[in-house]
């Protein structure tokens, strides 16, 4: 118990207190005051999480960031599961492409967006490559594409955490299953199906589950693409939408309200993809 006081003091100090007061903040009328200042903060019951959900902006936020985790989640998990055997197979340079493929994960997102911008401003690679099929208005100012184009830009960031972690589950895979299924007459695609995929399951929950959490705590990437939520709020998350509402428009019962929302529904995607995609061991 001794060892573990650090941890636990971390984690009341870092999680558990800020949320439970969270939680306190959604349900009284609560407003920033001078330091010091002793003023009432009233019960509001509901009020807040009424107010908040009333109000267009706040549904689709969290239209954006669905939209968002269904591009983000399956595309970090396919492609980092395959590059991860790609690479697991790979006799030369495998320390560089592994460095390779980790360096956009460490980088900072300030410095990565402005290469995402040269790519997909108007004027950009990506457009001239295209030419005349290249949406209007371009991709980072377009309703349709914006959360996309976010979506797409934090798999590309985050992939290399996630090959990662596959490339240390595919060291448990026992090299046996991979020469049975070959002599059963299993090629490399075959092989992939009925021995990496099942034996790297574990790995697949894991990245479900932090891939969701991150996805669903969006802020920095959609702030910084499109300048805070994107032309009529097509990149505004939930989390950015707090942002605003509690510091910039001194609001931080309603931003709170949205957060409890938010937690909630992340607990819940988080225990049914543990539930279906977990399943039981064998």
């Amino acid at each position: 118990m001794l060892f573990s006081a650090p941890y636990l003091v971390f984690v009341l100090a870092v999680f558990a207190y800020p949320l439970v007061y969270a939680v306190y903040i959604a349900f009284h009328d609560y407003f920033f005051t001078a330091p010091g200042a002793v003023v009432a903060r009233p019960f509001v019951g509901l009020d807040n999480f009424v107010t908040a959900f009333t109000d267009p902006a706040v549904i689709r936020s969290f239209g954006n960031v669905g939209v968002f985790l269904v591009i983000n989640v399956p595309l970090t998990v396919v492609l980092s599961m395959v590059l991860a055997t790609a690479l697991d197979k790979v006799a030369h340079f495998r320390g560089f492409l592994r460095v390779a493929f980790y360096v956009p994960y460490l980088t900072a997102s300030v410095a990565v967006v402005a290469v995402w911008l040269f790519l997909f401003n108007g004027d950009g690679l990506v457009n001239n490559v295209l030419g005349p099929l290249a949406p209007t208005p371009s991709w980072l100012i377009n309703s349709a594409w914006a959360m996309p184009s976010i979506a797409l830009f934090v798999t590309w960031k985050q992939l290399g955490f996630y090959i990662l972690l596959y490339l240390a589950a595919l060291q448990n895979v026992p090299k046996e299953l991979y020469e049975a299924a070959s002599s059963d007459g299993a090629g490399p695609i075959r092989s992939f199906f009925t021995v990496t995929v099942p034996g790297v399951r574990p790995a697949t929950v894991l990245v479900l589950l932090v891939s969701t959490v991150t996805g669903a705590n969006l802020f920095t990437e959609p702030y910084l693409l499109t300048g805070g939520g994107g032309p009529n709020g097509a990149s505004t998350s939930p989390v950015l939408l707090m942002y605003q509402k509690g510091i910039e428009q001194g609001n931080p019962d309603q931003a709170a309200a949205i957060g409890v929302v938010l937690v909630i529904l992340v607990l819940v995607i988080a225990l049914l993809q543990n539930r279906f995609a977990g399943g039981k061991e064998d």
